[in-house]
């Protein structure tokens, strides 16, 4: 009789992540009702909705970081039960909301720790191992900055480390959850023209976003929260109506597109 854990094998012909019919409760409290979302490679699924719609959340969940309590998540076709650790790791980069940034850690130092999930306890890092780490550096424009300490980076720098320890783990769906939050115009288009640059090398990316603008210009489909619930997936163009905007967000605000630019109209005031 054998034992120890089941080694699962990934399928590549299924979608890189699907979650269906997600429910998570905290305390009393139901968060989320009924969430669903399916990736694919070479996508970039932006998933948008009003703050308390339940989307970091959702994210959390379908990651492996917080047990939802209904439905069923599938990373390449294997049920996320059946991943544990570094196996879920090999799937899935998280980049959170809100990293900790610790004093007297270097950027090199944290994106080394990035590539651990490749490595035996005690194990050290091999050639290629920081060929790997150089890259994921380079690959997030943090090149010069590999002495920095992590406590003296801007906000978008810190960003652009948290998406290199991502793609150290050599993952195929990189997770941010608000990566451009409280970041200036600049540095959110940097990191935007990132996240698309990896959907172009063949990475899946889901994108946690209350920008809608961001989410019509960078996404390729885009899933709507509400309360906890999926109510619309599909096109920028196809699930950002001036009618849902009104329904879901209570404002008028028409998505306007010319010479592949987007952007949000929105009647700020009414002056009648």
């Amino acid at each position: 009789m054998a034992f120890g854990r089941k080694r699962v094998e990934f399928d590549q012909r299924a979608p890189l992540l699907e979650a269906d019919d997600i429910q998570v409760t905290i305390g009393k409290e139901r968060i989320l009702e009924s969430a669903s979302l399916t990736l694919q490679r070479g996508e970039l699924l932006a998933v948008v909705g009003p703050n308390g719609a339940g989307k970091s959340t959702f994210a959390r969940a379908f990651c492996g970081l917080r047990r939802p309590q209904g439905g069923e998540v599938r990373w390449m076709g294997v049920p996320l039960p059946e991943l544990h650790g570094r196996r879920l790791a090999d799937v899935r980069a998280y980049v959170p909301q809100r990293a900790q940034v610790p004093t007297g850690v270097t950027v090199q130092s944290a994106v080394n720790i990035g590539r651990s999930t490749h490595l035996k306890p005690l194990q050290g890092l091999s050639a290629e191992d920081r060929e790997v780490v150089a890259e994921s550096i380079a690959r997030a424009r943090m090149e010069g900055f590999e002495d920095r300490d992590l406590s003296t980076l801007s906000g978008g720098e810190m960003q652009r480390v948290q998406i290199a320890i991502a793609l150290a783990q050599g993952a195929p769906v990189l997770v941010a959850d608000e990566p451009t939050a409280q970041l200036d115009l600049g540095a959110t288009a940097a990191i935007s023209k990132m996240l698309r640059e990896l959907v172009g090398e063949g990475m899946g990316v889901v994108l946690i976003v209350h920008d809608l603008a961001l989410a019509a210009a960078v996404a390729d489909r885009v899933v709507v929260m509400s309360s906890g619930r999926t109510i619309a997936t599909g096109t920028p163009q196809e699930v950002l109506t001036s009618q849902l905007i009104s329904d879901v967000w209570g404002v008028e605000a028409e998505l306007v597109q010319r010479e592949g630019r987007s952007a949000l109209h929105v009647e700020w005031l009414d002056r009648h």
